[in-house]
């Protein structure tokens, strides 16, 4: 396991968006910007049951997750590892997500979505910029 630096907490930590990548079926990558923000040593993001990343990484854990310096493109940190999943009943991931991106509380799009945590769990940390 990887340790994040100060500096990659503060990327992840900061509003920027992040784009996660998992691996279909076939072995090709799938690619989505999400919302992210460090918990210890891991990044976390959340997703809704049933779509492709929670299919994905059921499938195959390994992933990587890029975020940009949204001042500055040319600084961004990558982090590769593999994911955990585990429920989120109450959506309190997702909710504190919205608050750091929008500064509003987080509305489901789709009634009876099941929220999820996606965690990353880091193999190997690289910070350019």
């Amino acid at each position: 396991m990887a340790e994040l630096t100060a500096d990659v907490r503060a990327l992840f930590d900061g509003a920027n968006f992040a784009t996660v990548t998992s691996l279909n079926a076939d072995g090709s990558p799938q690619a989505s910007v999400v919302w992210a923000k460090t918990d210890g040593d891991d990044v976390v993001f959340s997703t809704v049951r049933g779509r492709r990343k929670d299919l994905n990484f059921a499938r195959d854990p390994r992933t990587a997750i890029v975020v940009v310096d949204h001042v500055n493109p040319y600084r961004y940190a990558e982090v590769r590892g593999k994911v955990t999943v585990t429920e989120d009943p109450t959506g309190a991931l997702i909710d504190e997500l919205s608050h750091k991106y929008t500064g509003k509380s987080w509305v489901e799009a789709h009634a009876g979505a099941e929220r999820l945590i996606v965690r990353v769990i880091p193999e190997r940390v690289y910070l350019r910029g």
